[in-house]
């Protein structure tokens, strides 16, 4: 792989070993990247992002809606206990104290 993508832009950090450039990973994040990169999906896109991703890229590039109601389908396959840790008690703590976030 080459370490620029198709448009010579730079790479996500998370994604040193995968030639896809912010769009197509941005589409596969939001779900409408079906037949983009294929095996790749909206699932691992997630969890690329959960396992790499600075705190503050998973939250803004997913929104708290879809964290909140997808990371039951996630959680398992985040291979970090820390991660896991970390991301459930933001999910609870939003589920508790700021539903707001979640809708």
């Amino acid at each position: 792989m080459s370490a620029a993508t198709h448009d010579s832009q730079p790479r996500l950090p998370w994604l040193w070993d995968y030639d896809l450039d912010e769009a197509t990973f941005t589409a596969l994040l939001r779900g409408d990247g079906d037949g983009v990169a294929p095996p790749l999906d909206r699932d691992w896109a997630a969890v690329r992002l959960f396992e790499y991703a600075p705190w503050a890229d998973i939250v803004r590039r997913l929104g708290w809606p879809a964290l909140v109601a997808d990371w039951p389908r996630w959680r398992d396959r985040v291979r970090s206990e820390s991660r896991r840790r970390g991301i459930d008690f933001a999910v609870e703590w939003v589920r508790a104290n700021r539903p707001d976030l979640a809708a």
